[in-house]
């Protein structure tokens, strides 16, 4: 690794750290992702060629483990800054073995994973 990818990767990774200590009032969806996404474009970098492109596509995969990390921690996922549905919404359906919350706004329904039902 060059000087100069090597200093890159360590002022990205600085940087995320800093801005960890002001996430104090975020959901761990939200932290996670951010954390992920900074961490990935670190790694995709120093792995890659190409430092951009390794960089974004890192990154963008940080920060979707991250966010899936983050809704399984809280026990359920968050749309807009709204709770989905918590463990306890949850209804059972027999036919598929499997479980879907709905959507007290709209009515619609929603398998556990986010997915639409109907």
């Amino acid at each position: 690794m060059t000087f100069l990818k090597t200093t890159f990767c360590a002022a990205v990774a600085s940087a995320s750290l800093m801005a960890c200590s002001s996430m104090d009032s975020w959901d761990p969806s939200q932290r996670n992702a951010a954390i992920g996404a900074g961490l990935g474009a670190v790694a995709g970098a120093a792995i890659s060629d190409d430092d951009a492109t390794g960089a974004l596509i890192g990154g963008a995969l940080g920060a979707a483990v991250g966010y899936y990390t983050g809704c399984q921690e809280q026990g359920g996922c968050f749309v807009g800054g709204k709770q989905v549905a918590s463990r306890s919404e949850m209804i059972y359906d027999r036919n598929s073995g499997r479980y879907y919350y709905a959507d007290p706004a709209t009515g619609r329904t929603y398998w556990e994973n986010g997915d639409f039902r109907g």
